[in-house]
């Protein structure tokens, strides 16, 4: 765990050095290194994947996985869409609406059944990878960008993970309350932003 610890560490400074962010213009940098900073430079996307992490680990046995998987392969959809032009209706609100329900999922430590996570984390999904090929350079591989979000996006779910795990063993369930209380009201300030 330290190991994973170390290498999501590594690559967030990495990245937080870049002067690449997400939503500004990314014509001048690798295709690969441009798909990786962009959930990491966006705090909308940084938040509701870390959530989403969050969300898996307070759920337990197969959605620790199966919950970011289905995120990262209907973001890959939603990336391809947004690549090709076309329209994914109301991407933004769907990103800002993401950060809220997966706070709020945190925050009341929601179970329900593993379809329906996936589901909600499909769904939402679906709004990040449109934004993420929508705002792919002209100039970029389609796959090298893909792959550079989608390896960014799970690194962002395994550090939720891990966190979620560790605030688990804390024992104290008011920590991953207010973990979630505060990533949903960041999505209610970047709605009205």
């Amino acid at each position: 765990m330290k190991t994973m610890m170390k290498a999501i560490m590594t690559a967030s400074v990495a990245m937080a050095a870049s002067a690449t962010m997400a939503h500004t213009g990314h014509e001048h940098t690798a295709s690969f290194m441009t798909g990786f900073s962009h959930p990491l430079g966006g705090l909308d996307h940084l938040l509701a994947m870390v959530a989403v992490g969050l969300w898996a680990a307070s759920l337990g046995g197969r959605a620790l996985w199966v919950v970011p998987a289905a995120f990262v392969g209907t973001m890959l959809l939603g990336g391809a869409l947004g690549m090709t032009g076309i329209a994914v209706p109301y991407i933004e609100q769907g990103i800002s609406l993401s950060v809220i329900i997966f706070g709020a999922l945190v925050l009341a430590a929601k179970r329900l059944p593993l379809l329906a996570c996936m589901t909600i984390a499909g769904g939402f999904a679906l709004f990040h990878g449109a934004a993420h090929g929508l705002e792919m350079p002209s100039d970029a591989s389609g796959a090298k960008y893909a792959v550079g979000f989608a390896l960014a996006t799970a690194l962002l779910h395994s550090a939720g993970v891990v966190v979620g795990q560790w605030m688990a063993r804390l024992q104290s369930p008011l920590v991953a309350r207010i973990t979630g209380a505060i990533i949903a009201l960041s999505g209610m300030a970047l709605a009205i932003a």
